[in-house]
Formats: structure tokens, C-alpha cells, sequence
């Protein structure tokens, strides 16, 4: 072999190498954009995805008031909110349960001022839409803190209280129902964490079931209710 040819040869071989570096370097800098842009929208996905559900279950709608707990009264109360989240309220304090007609509000209050959520809906709320607002409180938070009942004349289809505590709801599907609950159950704000919300002195009927109780006379003071904490739920309760 020449010389010349030699030399060719030496050239013709380091263009050959120098156009498969050229590839390779081609090759890794795709590689290596792909996957950046794979992350990069990954990464802007992850974002929207938690930015959408602060959004959705944000709780900046919640109006609160305060009021002063242990006002026990005999009486029927008018309130300000609808249906209240605080205020006077009946000796007797509602069962925790679902009911599928109205209680009374004076026995609601006092349920809601030892930890309950109050959930309650329109009458004329579609069965379906009622059936998933069960399946929503029967799924979310400590049922033995949960209060079910259907109001007439509420401000919107389904409203969620609690002692201070109120939020409007256009569909029990919204998101914002479950987060009501788990951040207000048993809250900072329940004058009385803790006390039961059953037992045998909570009232287990509907308003068109039996009146408010009447205030009792001479001996019958003897059976006053008394409030006692109740067992400390599970730790699966509290899902």
C-alpha cells in the first residue's frame, strides 16, 4: 500500500469515527431531552393535579361564628343560622344517626356541641344525590359523630355545620364535604371534645315523632341527663 493510500485510508477512518461520535452525541442529547421533558411535564402534571385538589377541597368558604357553649333551655329556640351551629340548645342532645326526616334543631346544637358534624340537605333533594350524601357520611370521619337529617327551607342543597362552623354545598359529590368534616368532627373548636353523642339519654326520635321534652318537675330532676365522654374512637373511625 502507498503512502498515499495510507493516508486516505487514515482520514477515511477518522471521519467514519468522527461521524459516530457526531451520532452518539446526537443519540444522547435526545435521550437525555426526552426524558427532561418527560419530567418536566410529569413534574407540571403532579403540580395542577395538587394544585386542582387544594382548590377543590379548600375550606376559605366556611363561615364561622362563635357562641357561648352550656346554654341549656326548655324551650324551643329561634336561631340565626340555617340550620344553627351554635347557640341555647335542649337538655337532650340528638343520637348520632342517619334520618330521613327532620329533627329538632334544639337537639341537633347540642350534638353539634360535643363534636358532631351536622349534615343536612333539602326535602325535595333527589334520591340519588341523598344516597351518595349517605355514602359520603358513612364513609368520611367517626360515625358516632355524625348527624344525618334532612331540613326544610335550607339556603342551599346540602349544607355541612358544625358548633361555630358552617359550609354550602351545591352537590354532596363536591369534595369539599369530606374535608369539612375531617378538619371540623370533634375540632378545636367543640366546647365539649369528647362527650358522647349516644347513650341513654340522647334523643332517638324525629321532630314529628315526639315534641321537645318538657322541663322536668320534682323528682323527675333526678333523671337529668348527664354528659360522659365517650370511648375514643378507632383509629380506622377516624378515616
Amino acid at each position: 500500500m502507498t503512502k498515499e493510500k495510507a493516508q486516505a485510508r487514515r482520514e477515511h477512518l477518522q471521519k467514519m469515527r468522527a461521524e459516530q461520535q457526531r451520532k452518539q452525541r446526537r443519540a444522547a442529547l435526545l435521550m437525555w431531552g426526552t426524558g427532561g421533558l418527560i419530567i418536566v411535564v410529569l413534574v407540571g402534571l403532579v403540580g395542577f393535579y395538587l394544585v386542582n385538589q387544594a382548590r377543590e377541597t379548600s375550606l376559605d368558604a366556611v363561615t364561622s361564628v362563635k357562641y357561648e357553649a352550656g346554654q341549656h333551655v326548655w324551650t324551643s329556640v329561634k336561631y340565626k343560622e340555617t340550620p344553627p351551629v351554635g347557640g341555647e340548645h335542649n337538655n337532650y342532645w340528638q343520637q348520632c344517626s342517619t334520618y330521613d326526616k327532620p329533627i329538632h334543631p334544639e337537639h341537633a346544637v347540642h350534638s353539634l356541641e360535643h363534636g358532631a358534624v351536622w349534615i343536612t340537605y333539602r326535602p325535595d333533594l333527589p334520591k340519588a344525590q341523598v344516597d351518595k350524601l349517605k355514602e359520603v357520611t358513612s364513609s368520611t370521619g367517626q360515625q358516632d359523630y355524625m348527624l344525618v337529617s334532612p331540613f326544610p327551607n335550607l339556603p342551599a342543597p346540602v349544607v355541612a355545620s358544625s358548633w361555630g362552623h358552617q359550609l354550602k354545598l351545591n352537590s354532596p359529590d363536591d369534595p369539599k364535604l369530606g374535608a369539612f368534616i375531617k378538619r371540623y368532627q370533634n375540632g378545636p373548636d367543640t366546647p365539649e371534645a369528647g362527650a358522647t353523642c349516644g347513650g341513654e339519654y340522647a334523643v332517638t326520635t324525629t321532630a314529628d315523632q315526639a315534641p321537645l321534652p318538657p322541663e322536668p318537675k320534682g323528682e323527675q330532676q333526678q333523671t337529668m341527663p348527664t354528659e360522659t365522654l365517650a370511648p375514643q374512637p378507632s383509629q380506622s373511625q377516624q378515616q
